[in-house]
């Protein structure tokens, strides 16, 4: 999954909204990891879960990595700014983005992860041309592949 993750950062386009969906465990804070490592963050990348989301300041970019398992409402997002974090220069990861059904953008791609056996099932969704054009710089062919095996 970092691997993954630092393969995505590799690829994408500022700015970008990438949603993580996955039941508990299914590796979504290790993506966001090999994300943050692809763009030069050196040190520990942890879940966000108590804080909701957790800043990377790096090279022509702000990675903001929300956890969005606690929150108990949509409309705490209002309270903590939601609208300050997408901007030029930002690629947002959220985890659990149902939890802020209404309030949040539409998500640029869709990473969806799901446990399989020892391993993971990784699908992508572009859901904007920005989206769509990450995807297939990922890929690397002209179409894009639904469905990736990690």
């Amino acid at each position: 999954m970092v691997e993954l993750g630092t393969r995505l950062a590799a690829v994408v386009t500022l700015p970008l909204l990438i949603y993580l969906e996955g039941e508990l465990g299914a590796g979504k804070t290790t993506l966001a990891r090999g994300v943050a490592r692809g763009l030069g963050h050196g040190g520990a990348v942890k879940s966000p879960t108590y804080t909701l989301v957790e800043p990377y300041e790096l090279p022509g970019v702000v990675l903001y990595h929300f956890d969005l398992y606690r929150l108990g409402d949509p409309e705490e997002l209002e309270f903590m700014g939601i609208r300050d974090y997408f901007h030029e220069r930002s690629l947002c990861l959220v985890e659990w983005p149902q939890r802020g059904a209404g309030l949040l953008p539409p998500p640029d791609i869709v990473v969806s992860i799901e446990i399989a056996g020892r391993g993971r099932q990784v699908s992508f969704e572009g859901h904007s041309l920005r989206g769509v054009e990450c995807l297939q710089r990922l890929s690397g062919e002209p179409e894009i592949k639904n469905e990736s095996g990690v």
